[in-house]
């Protein structure tokens, strides 16, 4: 880690083109603490970073008609999110997840399946809306394809959307993960961002390298993804983007928890390849956006992006 200072954590960035169309699929949810809970799930999350980022997401889930998903409906307007693809169900409850904070950025969740995100069902014409919509980028996690609804609806929706760049954040939970499945996301993906501990996994199952630079190397040649970043907590994070590699250095800040952190430094991740930014500088920026989130209680913290170059 290096002595940044505090005005160092001002998220600057240069403005992008009209902002860049991304579909987000996946789960709603509330983030249970042992004293409040926070609206989150990694895809929710990532919106709402890219949308702070001048970008257009699509938040395509689902939540359910009980009062949590009503909370959630009202809180998903109120961040300026478009939720037109995000459906109400009766067919199981608004999702959960208990969060138990550890030293550091050690944290672990329980979450309840199957949710409502789990039913989610757009119709033929719904699909063609987005289609139609010629979104730029596409971007999915693990969690709401490790149950086969969620798998078969990530493959009609990635199947309807060729020409979309393909960003996957693995987000691995216990007992919603499986190697076949991974493996078949990754082969997907054109963007890649995963965790030290993801890493290690990711590693042991397909024989990848289990040092940052090698493992995004040997990932990159094997699978063809344009960029991968690791993040390594307060250590910062390692990113190869068009095979230019660079470690960034992570900035000292007083963690309240680390929820979220990995959904900001994603969205600024993208930002920074669709902005055409020297991967030194996409890194740096990635790591201020994930500083910041560590600083607030839950996943979306009350953050209002400046807007000066970043260099």
């Amino acid at each position: 880690m290096d002595n940044n200072t505090e005005a160092d954590l001002s998220l600057q960035f240069e403005e992008a083109a009209s902002g860049v169309r991304t579909v987000v699929v996946g789960e709603v949810l509330w983030d249970c603490f042992h004293d409040s809970r926070r609206l989150g799930g990694a895809p929710l999350n990532f919106a709402f970073f890219l949308q702070q980022l001048q970008h257009r997401p699509l938040l395509v889930s689902a939540v359910g008609t009980d009062p949590p998903g009503k909370e959630a409906s009202t809180a998903i307007a109120a961040l300026g999110l478009d939720a037109t693809f995000v459906h109400s169900t009766d067919r199981y409850q608004t999702g959960r997840a208990t969060v138990r904070l550890g030293p550091g950025d050690e944290t672990s969740f329980t979450i309840d399946r199957p949710a409502a995100y789990d039913a989610i069902n757009l119709s033929a014409a719904e699909t063609l809306r987005l289609a139609e919509w010629n979104p730029a980028w596409f971007y999915y996690g693990t969690l709401f394809p490790s149950r086969a609804r969620g798998r078969e609806a990530l493959q009609v929706l990635l199947g309807a959307m060729p020409e979309a760049s393909r960003f996957y954040d693995l987000n691995l939970r216990p007992g919603f993960e499986s190697a076949e499945l991974v493996l078949e996301l990754l082969q997907s993906a054109d963007v890649v961002k995963l965790n030290e501990r993801e890493l290690s996994r990711v590693a042991e199952w397909f024989d990848l390298p289990s040092t940052p630079e090698a493992f995004c190397r040997e990932g990159s040649r094997r699978f063809q993804w344009r960029a991968a970043a690791v993040t390594l907590g307060a250590r910062g994070c390692a990113m190869l983007v068009d095979d230019r590699y660079v470690e960034a250095p992570g900035l000292v800040v007083d963690v309240v928890d680390a929820v979220g952190a990995g959904d900001a430094f994603a969205a600024a991740f993208m930002h920074g390849i669709v902005s055409n930014w020297p991967v030194k500088d996409i890194a740096r920026f990635a790591n201020r956006a994930g500083a910041r989130a560590v600083r607030a209680r839950g996943a979306i913290p009350d953050c209002t992006p400046q807007h000066p170059p970043v260099r």
